[in-house]
């Protein structure tokens, strides 16, 4: 945060506005929600297509499936056919009957499309789906499929819009009509860069929600975000750190008593992805010596406020099949100098090294919006600079960065891991799949076709031994290979003021509660 903004966010902690008990929920995000179809991805933001559609399956913060739109299941001896029984009396919010038939017609949208979706294993797994009953639902799949029950229950794309939403080319040739789901709210009203409004679903199975509107205003920069809290404007923050700066967060955690605050557990893991395919990062020396230059501890400290611990794997041990035995590269700057100079990286007179006639120099990119990606790419800037390489930071809106991703345009790139679910399985799945950023870092790699080969096996791999001893191979590679150099372990945070009661975090980093908020009681907070 800036002097001239900390200077107006702490006068403003000495008037807090307490606004009236209300209806109105109001949250904040930096764009528009989107058209939000089930099936497709950007523009739609993730949170809300989970707060309109449901799975079949939902996983919980326990890492255990529940049921959900689906009361029970069946697996075959093999492995390969899964029979659900789905839950009776629900209708989409257009009042059409969620059933068998509504379930095949999804699935059968989803894989019109299926190289779309390539990314997900699970999209290329499966052979037929069949209506067994008015309620009862198969899936049928090529081979067994360790992580099929997770990959059903996450955000998108194995969520249900009405069939009377969907148009003739299905859901993604022609979009949907209307963003029609079983969920507890739905899409009422968008007011492009103002806000987009949900009205509470009033035949919502689960039960009404508490408040009758959730309002999501546009608030593109983060410091306007936490100026709108701490005046009522808005509610809640809630979602990845970094939704208000961190400074701001602890203000509001610490000095306040008419607001809550808390931090989750770490649920994913902030990495800058290096391009192995593009020139200087296609160099294992300069990979591994940017590793061990950047002094991640006070990165943490000083950047992040310490709310995200360091992280030295691209997973965290914690999560399942990740706890390989691998040692971290660490914070070594000596170590990294001696690593370039005998890689025949040689000091220029302005400090910077180079080989060939060509300099050291590496592009990072990032969201232009988001403040704490700016502030982490200057602090490796500096760090880098120390062992002789150049960093030019490039900052663009979301959609660019998104396109460097796609193509490959880039020396380093932010990303994170998906956090549960989708950690390990899924996010490895897609390191085969061209439109993502892990599979252009890894491109130059010489062993890319054999990790890419031990992904498919881990991913059919029904034996937890054998799953295992794959994934150590895959891992292995990937941080031999210095393709990625991880930063923190990302969490998420909520402020919320004293009016609302309810708030908590979801099982993943993508869902948020919001139908579980309710209300607090009049003279709460004052």
């Amino acid at each position: 945060m800036s002097k001239l903004a900390s200077i107006a966010f702490a006068a403003l902690l000495a008037c807090t506005v307490t606004p009236a008990v209300s209806q109105q929920l109001t949250y904040s995000w930096p764009a528009n929600v989107g058209p939000l179809n089930p099936h497709l991805y950007a523009p739609n933001q993730m949170f809300a297509q989970a707060s309109v559609y449901e799975p079949l399956v939902k996983y919980q913060v326990d890492g255990t499936m529940a049921p959900w739109l689906a009361t029970a299941w069946t697996i075959s001896e093999d492995g390969r056919t899964y029979d659900f029984t789905l839950r009776p009396d629900v209708s989409f919010s257009d009042g059409t009957p969620f059933n068998a038939a509504a379930v095949k017609a999804n699935f059968d949208a989803i894989l019109a499309n299926r190289s779309r979706h390539d990314w997900l294993d699970l999209t290329r797994q499966i052979a037929r789906t069949e209506v067994i009953g008015p309620l009862a639902f198969r899936l049928v799949l090529k081979a067994p499929h360790a992580p099929t029950l997770k990959e059903l229950s996450l955000p998108r794309p194995f969520r249900f819009v009405s069939p009377a939403a969907m148009r003739e080319g299905g859901t993604t040739a022609g979009g949907i009509r209307e963003p029609s789901g079983t969920g507890p709210w739905r899409l009422v009203e968008t007011r492009l860069g103002i806000s987009d409004t949900f009205a509470a679903n009033p035949t919502y199975w689960g039960g009404k929600p508490a408040f009758e509107r959730l309002v999501v205003k546009v608030i593109p920069d983060p410091n306007t975000r936490a100026i709108a809290l701490q005046t009522g404007e808005v509610d809640l923050v809630h979602g990845a750190a970094g939704q208000i700066p961190s400074e701001a967060f602890l203000r509001l955690r610490d000095q306040t008593p008419a607001f809550s605050a808390a931090v989750s557990t770490p649920l994913a893991t902030r990495v800058l992805a290096l391009n192995s395919a593009r020139f200087p990062t296609d160099d294992r020396a300069v990979r591994l010596a940017i590793n061990q230059a950047v002094d991640k501890d006070t990165l943490v400290r000083t950047v992040l406020d310490g709310l995200e611990p360091r992280a030295d794997f691209l997973f965290a041990p914690t999560v399942p099949d990740a706890d390989v035995g691998l040692a971290p590269h660490g914070f070594d700057r000596a170590a990294a100098d001696r690593l370039l100079t005998e890689a025949g990286w040689v000091r220029g007179a302005d400090g910077i090294r180079g080989k060939g006639g060509r300099p050291l120099s590496v592009e990072l990119d990032f969201i232009s919006t988001n403040a704490q990606q700016k502030a982490i790419a200057e602090v490796i800037q500096a760090d880098l600079a120390r062992v002789g390489i150049a960093v030019r930071l490039v900052g663009e809106e979301e959609s660019s960065i998104l396109g460097r991703q796609k193509d490959g345009r880039f020396g380093m790139i932010f990303g994170e891991t998906w956090g549960p679910p989708y950690d390990p399985a899924s996010f490895v799945s897609a390191m085969r799949a061209p439109s993502h950023a892990d599979y252009q870092a890894q491109r130059g790699l010489p062993d890319k076709a054999e990790i890419d080969g031990a992904i498919t096996a881990a991913l059919s791999a029904t034996d937890p031994t054998e799953r295992k001893r794959l994934y150590a191979r895959i891992l292995t590679a990937l941080h031999e290979a210095a393709v990625y150099l991880p930063i923190s372990h990302a969490v998420a945070i909520e402020v919320h003021r004293s009016t609302i009661t309810g708030v908590s975090f979801g099982a993943t980093l993508n869902e948020i509660p919001f139908a579980a908020m309710r209300p607090a009681a009049p003279g709460a907070g004052r």
